[in-house]
């Protein structure tokens, strides 16, 4: 714990406009992804059909998946629980690293979740930053 808040103390004195606003275009992205998905359904569900594996719960694994970039894009924006947002994203984003090896091979695909996904480990570590709701619920105590 107190590394998590040596971190929190590094990240709030070394805090810039420019990281929040990487942070507020990757909540962005991933709420539109989640829009995205929402509203393709037959997208999502064809990547999903190129495992060639039965899934039970694929109704299920794609309603997690909309819903998780929804939530968790708005919650990223505004810097609420960004962490908590972020791990809700770690397996859905690697699991769309991963389903490029297994299916077919789809470059473009494979770099957009690839730098998702190490965008959000560094927001993972780093936190939300000075200009967030988490720091200024946090400043209210």
């Amino acid at each position: 714990m107190d590394r998590v808040k040596s971190l929190n103390k590094w990240a709030n004195a070394h805090t810039s406009y420019p990281l929040d606003l990487v942070r507020i275009a990757l909540g962005v992205f991933l709420f539109l992804k989640g829009v995205f998905f929402i509203t393709n359904r037959q997208y999502l569900h064809e990547i999903l059909g190129q495992l060639n594996r039965n899934f039970g719960s694929e109704m299920l694994l794609i309603h997690y998946v909309a819903s998780a970039h929804m939530v968790g894009g708005i919650m990223i924006i505004f810097g609420l629980l960004t962490r908590w947002s972020i791990w809700a994203q770690l397996p859905i984003l690697i699991g769309a690293v991963m389903i490029n090896f297994f299916g077919q091979m789809n470059a473009q695909n494979l770099i957009m979740a690839s730098i998702t996904l190490m965008v959000c480990i560094f927001f993972l570590f780093y936190g939300s930053g000075k200009h967030s709701a988490d720091y200024y619920f946090k400043m209210n105590q």
